[in-house]
């Protein structure tokens, strides 16, 4: 999507604003991209003789458009609060601080032209500050105001986006979100998503999922309900030293026209120049984050047939990029934001704001953003898994034995397989943590040496379709056999993608009483629920799983056991009844977890 007229590239934009009300509702404004561009020569008559901030406040809301302001115009009494708010401000913007009258509402779409002045405050004496209107401008200028200084404790009401009004304290010029103590691109007043755990949770996807380096591209890819989230991770990618930050967005809607509107052969394509794009700028040493949060059941009732064509599709043209991520050329992260639909699906009966509040607080709990210090949690956190994959790797199992029920399953391991988990070096040198949260330790299994029965924990969400109690038999390390109550279809169209689909490329351990298990939660989304429980994965494999795997070829890998595929599908096989054994290469066995819990 393009944003400021530059094609996928993201941008926030910070209303800086003084503190008097006139500002504020030209913030306000701004924000709703309402207010209009003025040439004072073509008013009526009866409108020139009116005060000019009194013609703005009658023409902006008279240009509110149900379109962009359905929730002011649909809540009569908080428009009419925002309207007496609006009488108020004028009144005491006429006798207030000159620079606060000297806006000139063309500029920037509402914003005030920064100049020295302006930066003084509203307390200079000498009356400095006064904007005059800059040639060629669009819109019309505030005469000077009675020299008057605002009482600092003077309180006035500040209007917010969707027409609420707020007490604020009229001083010196200031954004209003450092009035609020929060970041310059916070969600309205009216959002049931906490901003501040919001910025910090761009931070972190910064300092401590990409530990992105000075001058270092960044390529974003999310949802558009996410732009929130987007925003707060552009601006702290910025404060890092990023050198630019592209954001690809994806439109829901946009995504059911094509399956419900486009030609058949649409289904066979996929952008394959974007993602080619996309592998060239890894190749250069950009680092990749997504933003998860699409709706899980988006194409539930869209033709699976259709899914699974446009997803093999799309799963061939991503494979160049693809591999530079699964081989950690580069630093790269996924984080989760709580959109509406995720948040109707996770907490049904909820109202939408209280189900958004409730996932926006699941997220920044699992994220650790909820501690006063989520940079220290997340070194702490990391010390603890690397202490797990140490020991792992001190013991070289063999092979893995899961035992429970429906379950009594040998893994093998590939050979010169590395356990990995939480921060990991990306052969661009730059320490990552792939994924926000992460409860897991996780290696590479041998393709060819999987055997047993298996009978899954919970469900797998997967392109729209919820598929439940799974059941499979591998022979060989190849599943043959595949059974569900529920998506059984779904499933085997997906492993059917390639003879790499139905063959492991990961194991993982999490222990039963990880935060995002104890939460309860099934959350729909595989980032999540694949850190509440143990879990396989069948398809691609990890090339940093193995030693020395930043020099292995692809072939070298293969060779070791390793797996190809186009796909990646994580499904959750543990539980408090699961027991895991390590196998040494003569046939002893050792405990690994004990009901769900390490053992060691």
């Amino acid at each position: 999507m393009a944003e400021e007229g530059q094609p996928g590239v993201g941008q926030s934009r910070a209303h800086t604003v003084c503190g008097s009300a006139v500002d504020s509702l030209v913030s306000w404004a701004a924000h709703c991209d309402v207010v209009p561009r003025i040439d004072l020569a073509k008013l009526p008559a009866n409108e020139k003789t009116r005060h000019p901030e009194t013609v703005f406040v009658s023409l902006l809301f008279s240009r509110l458009r149900p379109s962009r302001d359905s929730a002011l115009l649909s809540q009569p009494r908080r428009q009419w609060a925002g309207r007496r708010a609006v009488a108020r401000s004028v009144d005491l913007a006429r006798s207030g601080c000159d620079h606060a009258l000297g806006l000139d509402l063309g500029i920037g779409h509402g914003q005030r032209k920064d100049t020295k002045d302006a930066k003084d405050g509203c307390n200079n004496k000498n009356g400095a500050g006064r904007h005059r209107k800059p040639p060629n401008s669009d819109g019309f200028h505030f005469p000077p105001a009675r020299r008057r200084r605002l009482d600092q404790d003077q309180q006035i009401c500040r209007i917010f986006p969707g027409g609420a009004a707020r007490e604020g304290t009229i001083g010196s010029c200031q954004s209003i979100q450092e009035q609020e103590g929060i970041s310059p691109v916070s969600n309205s007043s009216t959002s049931p998503i906490d901003p501040v755990k919001l910025d910090k949770l761009g931070e972190v996807a910064i300092k401590v999922g990409l530990q992105l380096a000075e001058g270092q591209d960044l390529i974003i890819t999310a949802p558009m309900t996410a732009a929130p989230l987007v925003r707060r991770i552009t601006e702290h990618a910025y404060k890092a030293g990023a050198g630019l930050v592209t954001t690809i967005y994806s439109d829901e809607e946009a995504t059911l026209s094509r399956f419900r509107h486009a030609r058949d052969a649409s289904f066979d394509r996929a952008a394959g120049w974007l993602y080619a794009g996309m592998a060239e700028a890894y190749k250069n040493n950009a680092a990749r984050l997504a933003i998860s949060g699409d709706n899980p059941m988006m194409l539930a009732n869209e033709d699976p047939e259709k899914v699974s064509r446009a997803n093999r599709a799309n799963s061939a043209a991503y494979r160049p990029a693809l591999e530079l991520i699964t081989g950690f050329d580069i630093n790269w992260n996924i984080v989760s934001y709580p959109t509406p639909n995720w948040a109707k699906l996770v907490f049904p009966n909820d109202p939408e704001d209280v189900a958004i509040a409730k996932l926006a607080d699941a997220i920044f709990k699992a994220s650790r953003v909820d501690q006063p210090d989520p940079i220290a949690a997340w070194k702490a956190h990391n010390a603890n898994l690397q202490a797990r994959w140490t020991w792992l790797n001190g013991k070289k199992f063999s092979a893995l034995k899961y035992t429970g029920p429906g379950t009594d399953l040998t893994v093998g391991l590939a050979d010169g397989h590395r356990w990995k988990g939480g921060a990991s070096e990306a052969k661009n040198g730059v320490t990552c943590n792939p994924n926000i949260p992460t409860e897991e330790v996780f290696t590479t299994p041998h393709r060819l040496r999987v055997e047993g029965t298996v009978s899954a924990t919970k469900p797998l969400s997967h392109n729209g379709t919820l598929i439940e109690n799974i059941q499979a038999r591998f022979e060989e390390g190849r599943m043959v056999e595949l059974k569900a109550t529920k998506g059984e279809n779904v499933f085997n169209k997906v492993l059917d993608t390639d003879e790499g689909a139905r063959r492991l490329g990961e194991v993982a351990l999490v222990p039963h009483s990880s935060p995002i298990s104890a939460s309860g939660i099934l959350f729909y989304n595989t980032l999540y629920d694949e850190n509440a429980s143990c879990h396989i994965a069948m398809g691609q494999c990890y090339a940093d799983c193995f030693e020395g795997g930043k020099d292995l070829t692809s072939d070298q890998i293969f060779a070791q056991g390793g797996n190809k595929s186009l796909i990646h599908i994580d499904w959750m096989i543990g539980s408090d009844q699961v027991d895991i054994d390590g196998v040494h290469a003569d046939g002893s066995t050792e405990p690994v977890m004990r009901k769900g819990e390490w053992a060691f």
